[in-house]
């Protein structure tokens, strides 16, 4: 039996998971192109990742209701049978 958080959580692990990946991914391509691919590289996207994610997952929360709004109104939904 897998253990599966509760559907109700869906709201906050959505967003925590796509704040994850795309702030790493942004973050890892920002300081590569600011900075070169050096030794020093890893670091220094860590520390760019973390601030990144703490801007991304509280923006996140904030706006993906908004996106799913104007996803709604602009993408045509199924028709039930």
């Amino acid at each position: 039996m897998s253990k599966k958080l509760p559907h109700r959580y869906q709201a906050i692990v959505m967003p925590l998971v796509l704040s994850v990946l795309m702030s790493g991914i942004v973050s890892f391509v920002s300081t590569a192109i600011g900075n070169g691919i050096h030794p020093d590289i890893l670091a220094l996207w860590i520390k760019a990742w973390a601030f990144s994610w703490l801007v991304a997952f509280p923006s996140l929360l904030v706006v993906l209701p908004l996106v799913r709004r104007i996803v709604a109104a602009t993408v045509e939904q199924p028709r039930s049978n």
